[in-house]
């Protein structure tokens, strides 16, 4: 099973998601799979860095599709940071940085505790 169905089911088991819209992400991952294997160097991904004072560092990376599919379906991205309130995060401005293509950081935070948070599309 692969790692975003795993992340998935991880949703509808915490509440997140509906296994109605769990089912239509796990689809279309399946479709995903299915279609023929091209390689390409202009995939883009969407990273995640959380670097703490506290040694609780996170490096997550995805590919903006899925991220984008997972966006329109709950509402939020599909990563759980601790210390950061997801209503913090503003989707549309990550939905809109991969439907114009920006590529490159364009979150980087320092906070008062030293923690650092850089989101980027590269």
């Amino acid at each position: 099973m692969s790692d975003e169905i795993i992340r998935v089911l991880k949703m509808v088991e915490e509440g997140k998601i509906s296994s109605e819209k769990a089912a239509e992400i796990i689809n279309a991952l399946k479709n995903q799979e299915e279609r023929p294997k091209i390689e390409n160097k202009n995939l883009k991904v969407l990273k995640i860095k959380v670097v703490s004072e506290d040694g609780d560092n996170v490096n997550v990376t995805l590919p903006v599709n899925f991220v984008k599919t997972l966006i329109k379906s709950t509402g939020k991205l599909p990563v759980n940071i601790e210390g950061i309130n997801a209503n913090d995060i503003d989707i549309n401005a990550i939905i809109g940085a991969i439907d114009s293509g920006i590529e490159g950081k364009f979150v980087d935070i320092k906070s008062e505790d030293g923690d650092i948070i850089e989101i980027s599309i590269e």
